[in-house]
């Protein structure tokens, strides 16, 4: 059990590390660097509660970013959508005919730490209408955006410069959307119990040392096999944090994203017979409503689907893959989540930011910069100049 809400269960092979990563991870608590605080009760959001209460009449918003900017927002959206009653809509890629919304009344959240992301600039040129409201959360410089949201009279939230993207989700960046999504910002936060909590930390070190010696073993693909529809950008937020992270001096792991039952039939052959470079991570969360099968349309060969829903055939299929896997001495780990709410999701998110960090600390591995994805940014800017 990794909390009371999430049960963990580590890598069923695991070899101790020489790393002193309790250490390393107490010396982390210890020094409580900016990124950390964003994470705990005590940071103060650059945005006023009060303030927010003319836009919560609306009922469609549209999220306009990339990266780190809205990947964090566009999984709390999916992942909690049974306790919200508003329309998001989410706008993070180029598209050569992006469309207009139809919406007579819609609120724009525009988010870039930089306030020069050139999609986001592109896209809030093509969809911004006049009679639009516009929320900007970017740093307070001069920047594009910020001139921008000053043309529009927008409100304009300021994002800290000392947040990069990927961590931004429990800031201003993912809390103020929480806020008019309706949910309760504050039940986000569980840094500040989860790091009292030994039973949690244990589990993350061993953890982390598990994956530090696979990494050793020359397994650097970590594959998300994921049995929830509601977490895919979960999962797209995950692969945004490792592989930004760690994927430097030829180091880091790969992160890819399997969504099942669907990739049973396709990839699932090449995970158990082909290349052995990989380990897995497992994610099942419980307690959905879901569609009872029709027994007048079973017929005699399928009774024992008999009374099933379809929520108890996806868990039969993640056990059955799981046993196939351990028979072949696969490596993975398993989250089952037992209750889906801010509380569980915050601590997914402390859970896979700390293991990150500490990962990039054990593999000399600066976890908060990402250099060569600013050369394709320099790059890309010569030639619409040429």
């Amino acid at each position: 059990m990794l909390t009371l809400r999430i049960d963990f269960k580590n890598f069923h092979t695991r070899i101790k590390s020489k790393k002193n990563l309790k250490k390393k991870l107490k010396s982390l608590i210890k020094e409580n660097s900016e990124i950390l605080k964003s994470l705990s009760l005590n940071y103060k959001n650059n945005f006023n509660k009060k303030k927010l209460v003319k836009y919560k009449k609306f009922s469609n918003f549209r999220v306009i970013g990339m990266g780190g900017s809205i990947l964090g927002t566009q999984a709390i959206y999916d992942f909690l959508n049974d306790k919200i009653n508003k329309k998001f809509s989410f706008v993070n890629n180029l598209h050569p005919q992006n469309k207009k919304n139809k919406e007579k009344k819609i609120i724009n959240l525009i988010v870039s730490k930089s306030g020069e992301t050139i999609e986001t600039i592109i896209n809030s040129n093509i969809l911004i209408k006049k009679k639009d409201k516009n929320i900007f959360i970017t740093e307070n410089k001069r920047s594009y955006l910020h001139l921008l949201a000053n043309k529009l009279k927008a409100d304009v939230v300021h994002h800290n410069n000392f947040i990069g993207g990927r961590y931004s989700v429990l800031s201003e960046v993912g809390m103020l959307p929480a806020e008019l999504m309706g949910l309760k910002s504050n039940h986000f936060k569980q840094f500040n119990n989860l790091i009292k909590d030994k039973k949690f930390l244990n589990s993350l070190i061993l953890n982390v040392e598990s994956i530090l010696q696979l990494i050793y073993q020359k397994k650097f693909n970590s594959i998300l096999i994921n049995y929830d529809e509601r977490s895919k950008n979960l999962m797209s937020w995950y692969q945004q944090l490792v592989a930004e992270s760690l994927g430097k001096h030829q180091k880091g792991l790969l992160p890819i994203v399997s969504n099942m039952p669907k990739d049973n039939h396709s990839v699932m052959q090449l995970y158990l017979d082909g290349f052995q470079n990989n380990f897995f991570t497992f994610f099942y969360v419980h307690g959905d409503k879901s569609s009872k099968l029709n027994k007048n349309f079973l017929l005699p060969n399928k009774k024992y689907l008999k009374n099933k829903n379809v929520n108890e055939i996806l868990y039969a299929q993640k056990m059955g893959t799981e046993n196939v896997f351990k028979k072949k001495n696969i490596p993975f780990r398993s989250f089952e989540i037992k209750k889906r709410n801010e509380k569980t999701l915050g601590e997914l998110f402390c859970f896979f930011i700390l293991e990150t960090i500490i990962l990039g600390e054990a593999l000399n591995i600066n976890p908060f910069d990402q250099p060569a994805v600013e050369l394709i940014k320099k790059e890309t800017y010569k030639v619409l100049k040429s």
